[in-house]
């Protein structure tokens, strides 16, 4: 009697313990147009979200955790090309972000940590590696202007 009380708790306050339970949103602009749509649970956003410019092609894309941007997301342009992707760590961009130019090649690699650039800036012209910046809490303080010095000041790193 006691293993099905205990069963019977457990099954209907699971819901409540997790916050609630899930369900799939789509959202639409006055014209009918889809402007969103993801997994919500109560009112807060989680799992992945899709995100849409108004033509239709899809804006960005990516996980939420209790309604802060998490792990991998992509962002495009309004026709559809890529411009930027990368980590996110409740709500703040963290680790390596891509940036691309219009012919979708890498334009910039960018180190984040807590929202700032921190760590290393790959330039890129053309597909190639044109430049390394260093930056510290958002503000460069380091510049080499080809591969071979940047190696040669900084032998332990490597991308």
């Amino acid at each position: 009697m006691l293993i099905k009380l205990l069963t019977l708790f457990f099954l209907f306050s699971a819901p409540v313990l997790d916050g609630g339970s899930k369900s799939y949103e789509k959202l639409y602009d006055d014209a009918g147009n889809i402007t969103a749509e993801g997994w919500k649970m109560g009112e807060m956003r989680v799992k992945y979200w899709k995100f849409y410019h108004p033509n239709g092609q899809v804006a960005s894309k990516g996980h939420y955790e209790k309604n802060r941007k998490n792990e991998y997301w992509y962002y495009y342009n309004p026709e559809g090309k890529i411009i930027k992707e990368g980590h996110y760590d409740k709500g703040t961009a963290e680790n390596w972000w891509i940036f691309y130019d219009l012919a979708t090649r890498e334009k910039r690699k960018v180190q984040f940590k807590n929202g700032l650039r921190n760590g290393f800036c790959l330039v890129y012209k053309n597909g190639s590696l044109k430049q390394v910046e260093r930056y510290k809490n958002d503000k460069k303080n380091g510049v080499w202007n080809d591969v071979t010095s940047f190696k040669r000041d900084n032998p332990d790193v490597s991308f």
